[in-house]
């Protein structure tokens, strides 16, 4: 697992950018584009379609805080900030490993519940209108 220290040396890393509300808009509007593709498709494209609607919807609330982690296990790390439990951080590492042994190992993984995937979304949709001046601030400070 990663260290917010190790993330931050990496050259693709964690790094404080521009807050960038109107991006973070278009991750989230990919992420449901992502989704209703998964919901069409079959095989290795489900669950890498799925994922990508996870990881996009949560990148949209980087992005609104002016965070950019090009390296997934960072930007998962970067979960921990917010308000997601250890299940759901599990579940994002997770997902991501099915990704990865669908794309890349060629393994058959089936999506164990689709539920928990538009549960996410929304979870992250609502962080991202939550999210205020103050909090977005306070998250910046601790990543410094």
């Amino acid at each position: 697992m990663v260290s917010f220290s190790w993330c931050k040396k990496q050259i693709r890393g964690i790094e404080l950018v521009g807050q960038n509300e109107m991006l973070g808009k278009s991750y989230l509007e990919d992420a449901y584009d992502s989704l209703k593709v998964s919901l069409k498709s079959d095989g290795k494209w489900r669950v890498v379609t799925a994922y990508y609607a996870c990881y996009d919807s949560f990148y949209s609330v980087l992005t609104k805080c002016g965070i950019k982690s090009e390296i997934h296990d960072c930007t998962i790390k970067l979960m921990e900030l917010f308000d997601f439990s250890d299940k759901e951080i599990h579940f994002m590492r997770e997902l991501k490993q099915d990704r990865i042994n669908s794309q890349y190992y060629r393994m058959k993984v089936t999506l164990r519940d689709f539920r928990k995937i538009k549960s996410f979304i929304l979870k992250c949709e609502l962080i991202f209108n939550k999210l205020n001046v103050l909090q977005i601030k306070s998250i910046r400070e601790k990543l410094k």
